[in-house]
């Protein structure tokens, strides 16, 4: 079972973890600490974290590693990073790669839980999205291989008359899959079903991109 969502410290310096532990708790959050991301992922699966407050230099797995098996193991969790080297290359580097901020060490209280509140926020609103494009997949893994066809060639801007034509098919049948395909996906208009092939990465399986292009460029 899923624990209650956490705020994980990693840190190879057991005085830094209890310090912060201890910083955590008296604000009201509910920080677990490991002692390396080894010991972070080994958790993973029973550990809801929001948040990774993680030191940059460490033996074995680095801060940087972390952030970077993040993706696999705890892809909506947001990073923290703290240091002590001042290193402005790897703060360059992690920034890059989406961490919230980047903090030296003795951290400041008031930045340190202004910088979680803000991993927090982005956490939710990956998990959010994450959620809403897994519901927008079983929608589209519910349509019929024809549908699935119907769907790329409306979302490219071709017109019923222009997809019979393309797929051998009467206009009435391709109007009529046209609608179940709105109704499956739960579109309200055409634009809807265009962001949802967008966000989908979907694309005609019946017509290429260039003859879609083709067919709809002006005589």
């Amino acid at each position: 079972m899923l624990e209650k969502e956490a705020i994980a410290i990693v840190d190879d310096d057991e005085s830094i973890r209890k310090a912060l532990v201890r910083m955590l708790t008296a604000a009201g959050l509910e920080p677990r600490a490991f002692s390396s991301a080894k010991e972070l992922f080994a958790a993973a699966s029973t550990l809801r974290v929001s948040c990774i407050v993680s030191d940059l230099r460490m033996p074995e797995t680095d801060g940087l590693q972390l952030q970077r098996q993040l993706s696999e193991q705890m892809p909506n969790a947001a990073i923290v990073f703290l240091t002590g080297h001042g290193d402005v290359s790897a703060s360059v580097q992690a920034m890059k790669s989406g961490a919230v901020d980047f903090l030296e060490k003795p951290v400041r209280r008031k930045a340190l839980l202004e910088a979680i509140e803000r991993a927090t926020r982005r956490a939710h609103s990956g998990e959010a999205e994450t959620a809403k494009l897994n519901q927008l997949r079983k929608r589209y893994d519910a349509l019929t291989p024809r549908e699935r066809q119907v769907f790329g060639l409306v979302t490219v801007g071709l017109l019923n008359k222009q997809i019979a034509a393309e797929l051998g098919a009467a206009e009435k049948t391709i109007k009529q899959h046209r609608g179940v395909v709105m109704r499956k996906m739960r579109a309200d208009s055409l634009a809807d079903l265009v962001l949802m092939a967008h966000h989908l990465g979907a694309r005609p399986s019946h017509l290429s991109f260039s003859r879609a292009r083709g067919i709809l460029r002006p005589n």
